[in-house]
């Protein structure tokens, strides 16, 4: 049956968009479409690029996740303070995407994600030297901004330029870049810290996303089925967005961007401060260490994508949630071993929702599917930003087991939302 529902949304999606739409639609008919198809030189070279493209936002954007205990040591701020070097990056990401979308209409795919990645990278580089707290938040809220050139656009140029039958795959593979450079800036700061201070490790991360920007420049084919829109056209951007209002799958899937991304924050932000101390007293090496469960969200996210192509996103979506939500409540456990393993299952739920509802939003998204990837990416990052932030108050309030009881209550409307999404696929 949902095999079935699978196919029948796949058909709905390319039903044409309605009539007031078309007329300024910027891409050619899809029968005019020169996609890049799975063994070419050009397609493999597009997934390399995104790859990179991947590892460097999030390298860039996660790198100051295991120094927030070092943060609220040495600048003498709360736990719920000191994730605001985290929670301004992606908040002012979040809103910077949908600026990034019209930008990219007029400047072009690839030449925005290399200014942003740039940019950002540099940004890395200046926070290692701050001398203050306030001015070190200044530079993440700038980096953040930076950045938001990059996730909509990518997701866009994949959801215009690869062939369909190839996009879950193509999107699994960008997203285990995200996995891996997200994994990458963690451990790297974390062991440098260690030994040396944060100042270089900022360093380091910030130097790897320079070479990260320049392989992705040197990468990436340049876009065949997109036209540049000259000017700027705010009407037109706002009716974009509010289009895909009207198709009731999308903004579930906005809800599911928001819901897993901030539980996944809210595990990954206060579960450090919970094994640094007592009985667990992990030191910075260690700490950073555990951020190699990434490396299941690596192969988590790219499974995912071809599992989706071949039987259904509809049936592997409501999996990931309910793997991510086994593994939070696995971390009640007082073991170490198991506090891991839940860790390690949260973040292979989380990835394997992730890379799928991503793959939906551009399948499913009629028209102008970088708006489409704007609102989701919105979303996404908000709930980084609001629920990261919020998680500490309930660790606060009642240390991990009120965190835990956050993040299964987001994840329970998670599933409501991703069984919503599979029932209109039904119909």
């Amino acid at each position: 049956m949902f095999r079935a529902a699978s196919k029948q949304q796949t058909t709905a999606s390319e039903v044409p968009p309605r009539p007031e739409l078309t007329l300024v639609k910027n891409e050619p008919p899809s029968e005019l479409r020169q996609f890049l198809t799975r063994g070419t030189p050009a397609f493999r070279r597009a997934t390399v690029a995104l790859f990179l493209s991947g590892f460097a936002t999030f390298s860039l954007l996660y790198c100051v996740q295991p120094l927030m205990p070092i943060f609220s040591q040495d600048f003498g701020v709360t736990p719920a303070a000191s994730s605001l070097s985290l929670s301004l990056s992606t908040g002012f990401l979040a809103f910077a995407i949908f600026g990034a979308a019209a930008v990219s209409e007029s400047l072009g795919r690839r030449s925005l994600m290399f200014i942003s990645l740039l940019g950002a990278a540099i940004c890395t580089i200046v926070c290692a030297v701050s001398p203050s707290w306030h001015m070190l938040l200044a530079v993440r809220a700038l980096e953040g901004f930076l950045l938001g050139g990059v996730p909509a656009v990518a997701m866009t140029y994949l959801a215009e330029e690869i062939e369909p039958r190839g996009l879950g795959g193509a999107m699994g593979l960008y997203i285990a870049g995200n996995a891996f450079g997200g994994m990458a800036g963690r451990v790297v700061t974390g062991t440098i810290a260690e030994y040396l201070s944060w100042r270089p490790a900022l360093a380091t991360v910030g130097i790897l996303g320079l070479i990260a920007a320049v392989g992705f420049l040197y990468l990436l084919p340049p876009s065949r089925n997109f036209t540049p829109r000259k000017g700027f056209d705010a009407a037109f951007h706002v009716k974009a967005w509010g289009g895909h209002f009207g198709n009731a799958a999308l903004p579930l899937l906005f809800a599911i961007g928001f819901l897993v991304m901030g539980s996944f924050v809210t595990v990954y932000n206060y579960a450090g401060f919970r094994l640094v101390a007592a009985p667990y007293n992990l030191s910075q090496t260690e700490l950073g260490l555990i951020f190699t469960a990434y490396l299941f969200g690596i192969v988590a996210s790219w499974a995912a994508g071809l599992l989706g192509d071949r039987i259904g996103h509809f049936i592997v979506l409501p999996i990931g949630v309910l793997i991510a939500a086994l593994g939070a409540a696995v971390t009640l456990s007082s073991s170490l071993p198991l506090i891991i393993l839940g860790i390690v299952l949260v973040t292979i739920g989380f990835f394997v929702t992730h890379s799928v509802a991503s793959a939906l939003v551009g399948r499913l998204a009629r028209s102008f599917k970088g708006h489409a990837s704007s609102l989701y990416l919105l979303a996404y990052y908000l709930g980084s930003s609001i629920a990261g932030s919020v998680g500490g108050y309930f660790w606060l309030a009642d240390g991990w087991n009120a965190v835990v009881a956050f993040i299964l209550a987001m994840l329970a409307l998670c599933l409501i939302s991703a069984l919503a999404v599979a029932r209109l696929a039904r119909r």
